[in-house]
């Protein structure tokens, strides 16, 4: 973790190449240290992170004064920390027959930020302070300020399941993991009232970063893990699967059983879970298919390689199963040199250096926060099976020679779709997570996505994928806009286009690259477009340092570019347009 000093020093940084992101920072006590840290943290995600501080404890003016900055302005994110001391002198101003509903008014103050501030709203929750008033009896007691403060920061929880714009910033867990005296210096407190010690800001301002970095879809998908020593103890070709240290009880097997839960749960989540491992393939499978004390199964694994080539050879083959980013990929292994050999060789990949006793391991992995989200549906739980599916499919394109033979064989079905409420969850979280093919990248919380469902002078189509290897789920999303019905939501330099659709929006799941699928919604597009009287389709494509692998998708689509749009825009005309090659079959078409 870097000091706050070394936080400072990235603020000189040349942030001319660096991606902005605006973000207003609030809080009741001196946050000068606070907005500094987090302009360090930017850089070392690779933001230029440019912060308005409002004057001193002046939330409640800039969230509902209409001329304050924050209404004028449009900022992208807006941090506010309320602190548990102010509270408590809030608190303790309060009759004796008020401070029972302590919490429940606070809520609703939250509540109200994230009903009159349309931006993601990442606020602090409250650290605890007890007073000790009533001691341990606090918990027995409604209006003892302990009971109000842990009942505050429950329902900080439930309000965040309501409020689509609403991300919580766990403080409360960082002193939990570092303690008081870590979090807070009295001195400083006293004599600048700032609540957070130097200490302790950067590991604050990694936290804010992290819910940024997750909403802005640079997070981590993946975990590559190694075997021996690492999942479990000993080495499997030379101990054999009966003998190997996993188990419950008392030992360094029971280390071992609380790993492999840990990874459990994050294949539950949707993360990915693979394998790299030095062993025989045959060998290294036999504890997960005979050692009853193994949590994990061979159902949990992705992907699984073990054989005797060096590990970035692995690591590669399993990005190109996987088609994601080496960004987006956590590497495990006990070996020092292992971990020195991927990190030098794989650019951008995270290789943990862990500890040299396994007993710390896991408690060093979850002060990592590796695997931060912004967002959760049903639809993650079935992401291994997709993936393992898609390893098979990798596997059968091999016994083709010719790619349309392949494509036909797979039996392609695509289901299309407005926004729905069902799927409207999945969409969004495809917002998020999409960076490659993400013509845009723009992102979309589900209430943004309902509103598009409610406008009519925008239409969003959603589409699924089977065949007959199973079902990809939902996978791609285009959001169209009319250009003279919703002039303000397009660029400016097309508005006067008559009759003709805007692609505010076009992502797809890199997992169905090559199969055929671009090709198949264009044709669905236009066919709609020309049944609701547009004559033509205007396409942008805008940079980043993710999406290049669709620079050319819409001249390769055929869409010409013209001398009155910007480099980055093309258009096609959609009278003399013929249906692309494709081999996926319509299913249901609910639009």
């Amino acid at each position: 973790m870097k000091s706050f000093q070394d936080l400072k020093r990235n603020i000189r940084h040349n942030s001319a190449s660096l991606k902005t992101i605006n973000i207003a920072l609030l809080g009741d006590f001196a946050t000068q240290f606070l907005g500094m840290a987090i302009r360090g943290e930017g850089v070392e995600r690779g933001y230029s992170v440019e912060i308005f501080e409002a004057d001193y404890n002046q939330i409640e003016r800039q969230i509902f004064d209409p001329s304050s900055e924050i209404n004028k302005r449009d900022f992208r994110y807006v941090v506010v920390s309320h602190s548990a001391y102010k509270l408590l002198d809030i608190y303790n101003h309060m009759d004796s027959d008020r401070r029972s509903s302590l919490a429940e008014e606070r809520i609703q103050f939250i509540r109200s930020i994230c009903e009159n501030i349309s931006s993601r709203i990442i606020y602090f929750n409250y650290p605890e302070v007890d007073d000790m008033v009533f001691g341990q009896y606090a918990n027995k007691v409604e209006e003892s300020f302990t009971y109000q403060l842990r009942k505050l920061n429950f329902h900080l929880m439930e309000l965040a399941r309501e409020c689509d714009n609403l991300f919580i910033c766990d403080i409360a867990s960082i002193q939990n993991r570092y303690g008081h005296g870590f979090m807070l210096d009295p001195a400083m407190y006293v004599n600048a009232d700032t609540v957070f010690s130097l200490a302790v800001l950067p590991v604050v301002a990694a936290r804010v970063l992290d819910i940024i970095c997750a909403i802005e879809g640079k997070f981590n998908k993946c975990l590559i893990c190694d075997l021996d020593n690492t999942l479990w103890g000993g080495v499997v070709g030379d101990d054999g699967w009966e003998n190997i240290q996993i188990g419950h009880g008392i030992g360094i097997g029971h280390v071992y059983t609380e790993i492999q839960y840990w990874v459990k749960r994050l294949s539950d989540r949707g993360i990915l879970i693979c394998v790299c491992s030095k062993n025989d393939e045959e060998k290294a499978k036999e504890p997960f298919e005979k050692n009853q004390n193994m949590v994990l199964r061979l159902d949990d694994i992705c992907i699984f390689i073990a054989n005797w080539d060096n590990k970035v050879n692995n690591i590669q083959t399993i990005q190109s199963i996987l088609n994601i980013g080496y960004d987006s990929m956590v590497f495990l292994d006990d070996n020092p040199f292992e971990r020195d050999m991927v990190r030098k060789n794989i650019p951008g990949i995270t290789v943990p250096e862990l500890p040299e006793t396994p007993e710390q391991y896991l408690d060093y992995l979850n002060s990592l926060n590796l695997f931060e989200t912004a967002s959760y549906s049903d639809n993650d739980r079935e992401r291994t099976k997709q993936y393992r599916i898609e390893a098979q499919r990798v596997s059968s394109a091999a016994q083709f020679t010719n790619e349309a033979d392949y494509l036909k064989s797979l039996g392609m079905v695509s289901d299309i779709s407005s926004f729905t409420p069902f799927c409207i969850p999945r969409v969004a979280q495809l917002s998020q997570r999409s960076n490659q093919f993400n013509l845009r990248t723009v992102r979309y919380t589900e209430e943004q996505l309902k509103a598009v469902e409610a406008d009519p002078a925008k239409m969003g189509f959603a589409f699924t994928l089977d065949d007959t290897f199973g079902s990809n789920g939902l996978i791609a999303a285009v959001i169209l806009v009319d250009c003279e019905a919703a002039p303000s939501c397009i660029p400016e330099n097309i508005h006067r286009k008559h009759k003709a659709l805007f692609v505010d929006t076009w992502f797809m799941s890199c997992r169905v690259l090559k199969r055929g699928m671009e090709q198949f919604i264009l044709n669905n597009l236009v066919e709609w477009a020309r049944n609701n009287n547009y004559e033509r389709i205007i396409g942008e494509y805008l940079q980043t340092p993710k999406n290049g692998i669709v620079r050319d998708h819409y001249p390769e689509l055929g869409f010409a570019s013209t001398k009155d749009l910007s480099d980055s825009q093309w258009e096609l005309e959609l009278s003399g347009y013929e249906p692309k090659d494709s081999y996926i079959a319509i299913g249901e078409a609910l639009l």
